[in-house]
């Protein structure tokens, strides 16, 4: 859904028309200074969960997204780093997804080009028990290590985005004590990844990290991971979620407008779960007792697409998530992020097709 701007002379008929039309012709809020102010389509992008198995094109999981309307996909090689050791590993065929290695995401992205969609390669590191933000070591050494084995993967699936002419690359998720505590290491970082990869970049901070990076103005959107708490209530209305949404809005929106950099939802959802509006990161420890609940989440991704769709400084999102070919089943799918198969299925289907 395009915001317009008017032409004086198509403004003087739509003044005239809207006295027998009741169509409000209001001016639109200033967005001259964002680079996407034009921009009048946006990223309506949904995050793929990594496929166990391989897949080719005739038996593709992208034509699902496309029958909701779905023209960007958002696809994670995964790494894996313990807390305690300053290494990443990744590439290990033997035991990760086929969707998780190189080799997988190759195949993946060139059947989403292949299918006329657009990419969002975002190379993620899993913590067991923990979580990336909480990386961070006491030596100098330590760091050093880990942040060689990091720059080695994250340039791997860089050459990689370059191979495919990836739409838009993620450089990192949610290094929230590494991102402020080291930023020279990824300022570099950047650098690096330019020197082989030319199109847009990201980095996905988690949504209390984003104002405290350094090295936004390096990339091209300032990607937020946005699981904001909104309010606590079970199945709060859209109108009261609208309310929440409003000071975090304008936050939002004066962070862009200092930097003239686009934010991006690198991920954003929830739960289909009583609740599912507050803290995401305790509703997820607490799945099984939670009571499940489709309105609860259509309500959320409706205030959220309300609150932001016609905002021109905001470029879109990547939904989280979407399990191909609904392998994980019912029962974990039941209460999860995806809304597959959910009345929210049926509104992003809705929204989209606008």
């Amino acid at each position: 859904m395009m915001q317009h701007r008017f032409h004086p002379f198509v403004l003087f008929n739509c003044l005239f028309l809207a006295f027998l039309t009741h169509v409000s012709c209001q001016k639109p809020e200033s967005t001259e200074n964002h680079p996407i102010s034009n921009q009048t389509v946006k990223i309506d992008g949904m995050t793929m969960v990594a496929p166990p198995d391989k897949f080719d094109i005739k038996s593709s999981p992208f034509d699902a997204m496309k029958d909701i309307h779905i023209s960007w996909v958002g696809i994670v090689p995964y790494a894996y780093t313990r807390i305690d050791e300053p290494t990443v590993r990744f590439g290990i065929s033997n035991w990760q997804w086929w969707g998780e290695t190189a080799a997988g995401a190759d195949v993946s992205i060139s059947i989403a080009h292949e299918e006329g969609m657009k990419v969002l390669l975002k190379p993620q590191v899993y913590v067991p028990s923990s979580w990336t933000g909480a990386i961070s070591y006491k030596s100098e050494a330590e760091w050093l290590l880990w942040e060689k084995d990091y720059e080695n993967y994250i340039m791997t699936f860089a050459e990689l985005a370059a191979k495919h002419n990836v739409e838009i690359f993620c450089i990192g998720t949610e290094f929230k004590a590494s991102t402020i505590s080291r930023p020279t290491f990824w300022e570099k970082l950047i650098d690096k990844i330019k020197d082989v990869y030319k199109g847009k970049l990201t980095y996905a901070a988690n949504w209390d990290e984003y104002h405290q990076i350094r090295f936004w103005d390096k990339l091209d959107y300032i990607g937020v991971d946005a699981y904001f708490p909104l309010t606590d209530t079970a199945v709060p209305s859209v109108e009261e979620l609208h309310d929440a949404w409003r000071p975090i809005e304008k936050e939002l929106r004066g962070f862009s407008d200092k930097l003239n950099v686009p934010i991006l939802f690198t991920e954003y959802g929830y739960m289909s779960v009583k609740g599912c509006a507050g803290k995401t990161w305790i509703l997820e420890k607490d799945r099984s007792i939670l009571e499940y609940d489709e309105q609860a989440q259509a309500n959320a991704f409706t205030a959220a697409h309300q609150v932001f769709w016609n905002k021109d400084y905001w470029a879109g999102g990547f939904i989280w998530k979407w399990y191909p070919h609904e392998f994980a089943g019912k029962d974990r799918m039941y209460k999860d992020y995806t809304p597959q198969n959910k009345l929210s299925e049926k509104m992003l289907s809705k929204w989209y097709k606008k």
